[in-house]
């Protein structure tokens, strides 16, 4: 049985089925825009992909995450 995903990346299965790309492709994207702020890089998937904003900061917070910043 595997492990129940919580927090934000639970969100990751409705973002992939929703915009059509994997996670790594979103993670790539954030890489253009590292150095801003959480709510800047939420902004830029907002604007420039038309992401919902439950769903870019979940991308968002695990990006920043996985990255230590």
């Amino acid at each position: 049985m595997s492990e129940q995903v919580t927090g934000p990346a639970s969100y990751f299965p409705s973002i992939e089925k929703k915009y059509g790309q994997p996670i790594s492709y979103w993670m790539t994207a954030l890489d253009s825009v590292r150095d801003a702020k959480h709510m800047e890089q939420v902004n830029y998937l907002k604007v420039e992909y038309g992401i919902g904003h439950g769903h870019a900061n979940a991308l968002v917070a695990v990006y920043r995450q996985r990255n230590g910043l």
